[in-house]
């Protein structure tokens, strides 16, 4: 009977997920768009990350505690950029791609044009919904957070990250697009670098951002789906509409 109910547990998940993905290629119909699915993460609390307490310190006049092992530290060595996780990982730039898919599991889809399906959006705040985009040979982290930004009042915040340096990221242009009962959003801007913090982009609202209305109207059954274009473009444009 235990085989029995993990057995039918999981063709239960399976008819889920292709519910899911046709969802998704409905409302996304053009030719050759991929589909990925991604599931929230919701019960990690978020820790401060070394970015934004240096932030918060720096604000308020502090400078940081100095350790002895910062004397000997590479300067060319990253913290961690997954936004979910307080982790103590520290490694070069060519290797924060390998290091998010095998430590923190996060997928990664290939292809110039995709469909971000993010499911169960009515769970509570703190939530993450976090995936990997390969595409004209760089490396894009797409971030979507349900976060209080007032207390009370839930928003949905979007970004894309370029897993480079700002000077790599300038070259380029990606559109977050919501598309559903004859209405569309758009937000098109120029990525930031994975060295910057994302919870400092979230917090300046450089991104495309949701009240909890308006991401009602473009979800359905509790599932957004966001189309991601990256083209190369040396026009920085930031834009909003519907």
């Amino acid at each position: 009977m235990l085989f029995f109910t993990q057995c039918f547990g999981a063709v239960l998940d399976l008819i889920h997920l292709r519910f899911q993905h046709y969802k998704a290629k409905r409302v996304f119909s053009a030719a050759g768009q991929l589909v990925c699915v991604v599931n929230p993460t919701h019960s990690l609390k978020y820790a401060p990350t070394r970015c934004a307490a240096a932030q918060a310190s720096t604000e308020q006049g502090i400078l940081p505690p100095c350790h002895h092992h910062e004397a000997v530290h590479d300067p060319q060595l990253l913290p961690c950029t997954c936004p979910l996780f307080s982790c103590p990982w520290e490694g070069h730039l060519e290797v924060v791609v390998s290091h998010l898919r095998q430590t923190h599991r996060i997928n990664i889809l290939q292809g110039a044009e995709i469909v971000f399906l993010a499911t169960d959006m009515h769970l509570p705040a703190p939530t993450d919904w976090i995936i990997m985009h390969s595409c004209l040979g760089h490396q894009f982290l797409l971030v979507l957070r349900k976060q209080e930004k007032y207390e009370g009042h839930p928003q949905f915040f979007a970004t894309m990250m370029l897993i480079g340096t700002p000077s790599q990221a300038d070259n380029f242009t990606y559109r977050l697009e919501l598309n559903r009962n004859q209405r569309r959003l758009k937000w098109e801007a120029t990525p930031r670098s994975i060295l910057e913090c994302v919870d400092s982009v979230i917090s300046d609202g450089d991104c495309l951002v949701l009240n909890t209305s308006l991401a009602q109207l473009f979800s359905d059954n509790g599932s957004l789906a966001i189309g991601i274009a990256i083209t190369t473009s040396k026009v920085h444009s930031s834009e909003a509409e519907v």
